[in-house]
C-alpha cells in the first residue's frame, strides 16, 4: 500500500512539473497573514522577471490590467521587466486579502542594468491564489508636465527620483498603538477628505493634515520644498498659483488648486489599520475653458491650470495618525482625458463618490 501511495505521489509531482502549473503543487489554503501577502508581491515580481506566469498560483479567471487596459497575464511588462528596484512600500490588507505596493523595477533598455520604472501594484489573493492583478507603470519620459500643469518634471523619471530618495518615509512602517487605531471606515473617510478638499478647491473646506504633513509625487517632494538661494517664498494670500514651498494645509487653504475639476473613480483598494495606511487608485480631471477662471478665497479673480484636456492617473497612499493625514506618497502619469481604470463601471468611473472596493458593497456615501 505504502509503495502504491509513493508511486501515485511521484506521478502527480511529475505531472505538475510537466505542466509548470503551480496550482497543482500548492497545498496551502485559507487567508494570508501580512508576511504571506507581502510574499506574494515578491513572488509576482520574480515570475515577471522570469517572464513566466506559470510560476504563480493564478486563479483560472484571473484579471490583469496595466495602465487601465485589460490584458492577458504574460503581456506588457511581463515581457520587459528584468529586475527589481530598491524602493518598496507595502499596504497590506489582511482583512480583505489584498496587498498593494509602490516601488521600482527595471525594464529592458540599452544599458545592461535596465531602465528604472515606477510601479504601483495591487494583488487580490483568495485561497492562496491570485485572482486580480492591477498595475500602473510610470516609465521614464522627458518633459512630462508636473501635477497641476506646472513646470516640467525632471527628465530622469519617477523611478530614478524614488531611488535617489533611497528609503521611503519611516512612518509607513510605524505601528499605531491599538488604542489609537482608526476603523476602516474612518481611515477611508479621512483619506477621501483629501480628494474632496482638492476637487474644485476653494480654500473653505476641512483639511485634516498634521502640521508636519508632506507629500511626495513621483519621487519628488511637492510640499514644504526648501527655497533656493535668492528665492522669495510666495504668499498664499497674493499668489495666483499654489506653491510647492507651502505646507499641505497651506496649499489647500489657498483655494488655488481649483483647476482640479473632478477627482473620480476614487477606489480605496487596501486599508492597513495596524499602520494607519490607506491605498487608492484615482483620476484627476482638469478644468477646461471658462472653468479655469475662479475666485480665490479673498475674492481675487484667478485663472490657472492646463489649457488642454487631460487627466492624471494616480496611485496614492496615505499615512494617518489620530484622525489626520501625516504623509502622502503618489505615482502618477498623464493619460487621455476621461480615461477609465478598467475595474469600475462607467458610472462609478465618472463618479466623485468614494468606493471601498475591499468590500462587496462598492461605492460609499
Amino acid at each position: 500500500m505504502r509503495k502504491s501511495l509513493i508511486a501515485v505521489a511521484v506521478v502527480l509531482m511529475l505531472m505538475a512539473g510537466a505542466s509548470g502549473d503551480v496550482r497543482a503543487q500548492t497545498a496551502a489554503t485559507g487567508p494570508c497573514d501580512r508576511a504571506c501577502l507581502e510574499g506574494f508581491v515578491d513572488r509576482y515580481l520574480d515570475a515577471v522577471i522570469a517572464h513566466n506566469p506559470k510560476l504563480l498560483p493564478l486563479a483560472r479567471n484571473v484579471k490583469f490590467t496595466e495602465n487601465g487596459v485589460r490584458l492577458d497575464v504574460g503581456e506588457a511588462h511581463w515581457k520587459t521587466v528584468i529586475g527589481k528596484g530598491k524602493y518598496r512600500i507595502f499596504v497590506t490588507d489582511t482583512e480583505a486579502g489584498q496587498v498593494t505596493f509602490i516601488g521600482t523595477i527595471r525594464e529592458e533598455a540599452r544599458t545592461p542594468e535596465g531602465l528604472p520604472t515606477a510601479l504601483a501594484l495591487r494583488l487580490r489573493v483568495q485561497n492562496r491564489q491570485i485572482t486580480e492583478i492591477e498595475t500602473i507603470l510610470v516609465r521614464s519620459t522627458a518633459g512630462a508636465p508636473a501635477r497641476g500643469g506646472g513646470p516640467a518634471t525632471q527628465t530622469t523619471g519617477a523611478a530614478v527620483n524614488m531611488e535617489r530618495l533611497g528609503t521611503p518615509h519611516a512612518s509607513f512602517t510605524e505601528v499605531i498603538p491599538p488604542a489609537e487605531r482608526m476603523s476602516r471606515e474612518e481611515l477611508i473617510k479621512v483619506a477621501n477628505m483629501y480628494f474632496s478638499g482638492m476637487e474644485k478647491n476653494d480654500g473653505k473646506g476641512v483639511y485634516p493634515f498634521t502640521d508636519n504633513c508632506n507629500r511626495i509625487e513621483n519621487g519628488s517632494l511637492s510640499t514644504n520644498v526648501p527655497l533656493r538661494e535668492g528665492q522669495t517664498r510666495p504668499d498664499p494670500k497674493t499668489s495666483s498659483s499654489y506653491s510647492s514651498a507651502w505646507s499641505c494645509k497651506e496649499q489647500f487653504e489657498s483655494g488655488l488648486i481649483h483647476f482640479v475639476d473632478r477627482i473620480r473613480d476614487r477606489r480605496f483598494v487596501a486599508v492597513d489599520r495596524e499602520r494607519g495606511l490607506v491605498f487608492s487608485f484615482v483620476f484627476f480631471d482638469h478644468a477646461l475653458g471658462s472653468e479655469r477662471s475662479f475666485k480665490a478665497p479673498d475674492g481675487r479673480n484667478v485663472t490657472g491650470g492646463p489649457t488642454d484636456p487631460w487627466t492624471w492617473q494616480i496611485a496614492e497612499l496615505f499615512k494617518l495618525e489620530k484622525g489626520k493625514i501625516r504623509q502622502i506618497e503618489a505615482i502618477l502619469q498623464r493619460v487621455p482625458f476621461g480615461m477609465n481604470s478598467g475595474w469600475s463601471s462607467w458610472e462609478d468611473g465618472m463618479s466623485s463618490g468614494a468606493q471601498d472596493v475591499t468590500r462587496s458593497s462598492g461605492r460609499q456615501p
